[in-house]
């Protein structure tokens, strides 16, 4: 039986689950509020997520990725390995990250609205960097844990001065 590890990370931008298996970091989700529940457990996994929010909320790049253990479907993980190729600092629009996908596809068009629904349920925001998806006119679209932190998120990246 695979044993889940679990605790709750305290950021600038407030609480966040942190979850992780014996393969890697299951779930990295901001709560709305901290929750009364125990957490925990400990694997390498947790400890290279902390590892990892402690230097990118320091405001600097973390330049390393924790294990991860991303469960969903085929269509879904193909468009979070999308997201893991966004460099720290720079962003990209719905609708380039369908162009690729489409191009990797052999040219099959794809649909920017489906990549922004795998995007919005990507289950480790932040280190699986949904946040650096933007807008084709530049705005600041769709962040499951609030357009607020994902302005402060960019902020901190310098990708935006103001929040």
């Amino acid at each position: 039986m695979t044993q889940i590890a679990t605790e709750i990370y305290a950021s600038p931008l407030g609480a966040i689950l942190l979850a992780a298996d014996d393969e890697g970091l299951t779930v990295l989700d901001f709560l709305k509020e901290t929750p009364n529940s125990e957490t925990g457990g400990e694997n390498s996994a947790l400890r290279a997520a902390r590892r990892w929010l402690d230097v990118y909320f320091s405001g600097r790049e973390p330049g390393f990725t924790p294990p991860l253990h991303l469960c969903g479907t085929p269509f879904r993980s193909e468009v979070w390995r999308l997201l893991l190729d966004i460099p720290y600092g720079e962003t990209t629009t719905y609708g380039a990250l369908a162009k690729t996908l489409s191009t990797r596809r052999g040219g099959a068009p794809m649909s920017a609205q489906a990549v922004g629904g795998a995007v919005g349920h990507n289950p480790v925001a932040l280190i699986v960097p949904c946040h650096r998806v933007i807008g084709a006119d530049g705005s600041l679209t769709g962040y499951a844990s609030g357009l607020d932190k994902k302005a402060h998120l960019l902020a901190l990246e310098g990708i935006i001065t103001k929040v």
